[in-house]
């Protein structure tokens, strides 16, 4: 297996790399999307997450890495193999799956399984990507370039967290619960609507203009591509540190205090911002919880909305024709005119 570039190794790009560590910390977050220059780090960033991510307890022999404690909600297999007693279970890594452009529907969702069908003449499903990333991330770069019916598919399950596969003669249903993240270039193409507000958070990224940063990134990348291991192992601790802090702050999670305060100052912030629903103010909240478990925090405060405000709620901005600004300075406005620097 190719040797990936350590997460923590990436330089700059913070808000990048804390929307991913918050959304590895609660998935309920909804997913990132990453936007800008190419080469920048997106895609680097996204796969160096997996190595941190901790380990998950999983039912032992389920293809879909079913949670034992899932109380009904996994598989039809493990539904039924439960009504006799406790599942036995085992410990597995967190799937990151990459989700190519040219990726068929059948590929996707899964398909009846050819070999066997033609071999034994039994028809038996054949999981699909979806089924790979139950529990984890999937992972799609250039998702602006993804076409339109494989999107009205990713919104369905992304909404139901289930998929259904219903032909061939196969009748097949499974949790496909994941976290959702793309990158992709702007100047390729914009972003679906109904895709763009499944994206919990959005970050732009940017090529750094400072020369030290620049060198140093060079740096760090040839050091890497002529010894993988070296490189690795030197920043082995670092990549220790931040697992162990996705961990704590997962099992933390439910004990952070979120006051009324806050909640309203989410809720005032997303409401003068003229966000479209309740989804903009729900991740908001969601994505300053999980930060400031990240941080070690008990409780929820207006440092952590501030840092977050951006990401959560720059994509459900509505275009005004009265103001020239971007979506990003607006956000950054509005969070200055109600906390102040």
């Amino acid at each position: 297996m190719r040797a990936q570039f350590p997460f923590t190794a990436v330089l700059g790009q913070d808000e990048m790399k804390r929307a991913l560590l918050i959304s590895a910390v609660d998935p309920s977050v909804g997913g990132v999307l990453v936007f800008g220059d190419r080469g920048t780090g997106k895609s680097t960033a996204i796969r160096g997450l997996s190595a941190l991510l901790p380990r998950i307890r999983v039912v032992e022999g389920c293809r879909y890495r079913c949670d034992p404690g899932a109380n009904g909600t996994g598989c039809e297999d493990c539904q039924e193999r439960g009504r006799s007693g406790s599942l036995p279970s085992t410990w597995a890594v967190v799937p990151v799956v990459d989700l190519p452009l040219g990726a068929t529907e059948d590929r996707i969702i899964g398909a009846l399984d050819l070999e066997r069908a033609l071999t034994r003449g039994e028809k038996a499903f054949e999981t699909g990507l979806l089924a790979r990333a139950h529990r984890g991330f999937l992972y799609i770069d250039e998702v602006n370039l993804l076409e339109d019916h494989l999107v009205d598919l990713l919104l369905d399950v992304a909404a139901s967290g289930e998929n259904v596969v219903e032909r061939e003669g196969l009748s097949v249903r499974h949790p496909a619960r994941f976290v959702l993240v793309g990158s992709g270039n702007p100047e390729e193409g914009e972003l679906r609507p109904q895709l763009l507000d499944r994206f919990g958070l959005s970050v732009e990224v940017k090529t750094p203009s400072d020369i030290a940063t620049r060198v140093e990134i060079i740096k760090r990348r040839n050091a890497f591509e002529l010894d993988a291991a070296a490189f690795l192992d030197e920043w082995k601790s670092e990549e220790e540190v931040v697992s162990a802090q996705i961990a704590s702050a997962r099992s933390s999670l439910r004990f952070v205090e979120t006051s009324q305060q806050i909640i309203s100052q989410a809720a005032e912030l997303s409401a003068g911002l003229g966000t479209d629903g309740l989804r903009g103010e729900l991740t908001l909240v969601r994505a300053a919880r999980a930060l400031a478990a990240l941080e070690d925090v008990g409780a929820v405060n207006a440092s952590h909305l501030k840092q977050v405000a951006p990401s959560a709620l720059r994509h459900r901005l509505r275009r005004n024709p009265l103001d020239d600004a971007g979506s990003t300075v607006r956000v950054e406005r509005a969070v200055e005119e109600m906390f102040g620097e």
